[in-house]
């Protein structure tokens, strides 16, 4: 594996590995996606989700997912065959599917988890996200130590283009040194619900925004503060990707984060 770059890192908030996960491990995940959306018996009532309403929110099946395998949809696909109306698939594949699981702990992404500075990485959840063609939604303006909270902030994202991302279809989109900013918001449960916590009201910091686009294999690190979203998927391609998002087992994870594993010990890369 190529130095990491961990001045780019500092500076802009992301790194971009190219050529991170091989052909094969990438044809491995999607052909295991596709095996778990085939066995999923979806309900009359599908839970949709999406970051502009937050209404998944109030639904036990969302949030009750930590610990889980758990199929969400596009809100405009309600008339769509399953394979072609998924959102993402989540939100503990790498500890409950054996191809995920594989893939998630490989050494190279323990190496990059050391090179941060992660002292004891422990691997908190996993989505797989499809970005349909067509329909795919858009991903607002976002944190993830929002939604991922340690004291102090140690959330890292790795996030894994299965196909080539681009403009056209949805690749990822960041305000580059916007990590230097405060967390603006927690998403964490209250009073038995679970509801968005606004920390500071300040604006996104007026910074140029920057397309990630990235060919198949890539792998794009994600600083935890990092403002960054996606533009919905209008192409005839799809715009799959895998998501692992990891924290360091020496700082706190509040009893009131989102997402809790009740009976799902959290565990490292080994």
């Amino acid at each position: 594996m190529k130095p990491i770059d961990l001045d780019a890192y500092d500076r802009d908030g992301f790194l971009v590995l190219e050529d991170f996960l091989p052909a094969v491990e990438c044809d491995a995940l999607q052909a295991r996606a596709a095996e778990l959306v085939a066995g999923f018996q979806a309900p009359a009532r599908r839970t949709v989700f999406s970051t502009e309403d937050q209404r998944h929110a109030a639904d036990r099946y969302f949030s009750e997912s930590g610990d889980a395998i758990r199929f969400f949809f596009e809100e405009a696909a309600t008339d769509q065959p399953v394979a072609l109306a998924l959102n993402k698939i989540g939100h503990a594949l790498h500890d409950l599917d054996p191809v995920f699981d594989r893939v998630s702990r490989r050494p190279e992404l323990a190496e990059v988890a050391r090179a941060l500075g992660l002292v004891q990485p422990l691997l908190l959840q996993s989505m797989y996200l499809f970005k349909q063609p067509h329909i795919g939604a858009p991903v607002d303006w976002h944190q993830d130590a929002t939604y991922l909270y340690t004291e102090p902030s140690t959330v890292t994202g790795f996030w894994i283009a299965l196909d080539d991302a681009d403009r056209a279809n949805g690749c990822l989109v960041a305000l580059p040194g916007g990590h230097r900013g405060p967390l603006r918001q927690r998403f964490r449960r209250r009073g038995g619900r679970l509801a968005t916590e606004t920390l500071d009201a300040s604006p996104w910091p007026d910074i140029q925004p920057v397309a990630i686009e990235v060919e198949r294999g890539t792998l794009v690190v994600l600083h935890g503060k990092l403002p960054h979203a996606s533009a919905p998927n209008r192409s005839s391609r799809s715009r799959h990707a895998y998501s692992l998002h990891v924290i360091d087992g020496c700082a706190d994870y509040p009893a009131d984060n989102w997402l809790q594993r009740p009976a799902l010990p959290l565990r490292g890369f080994v």
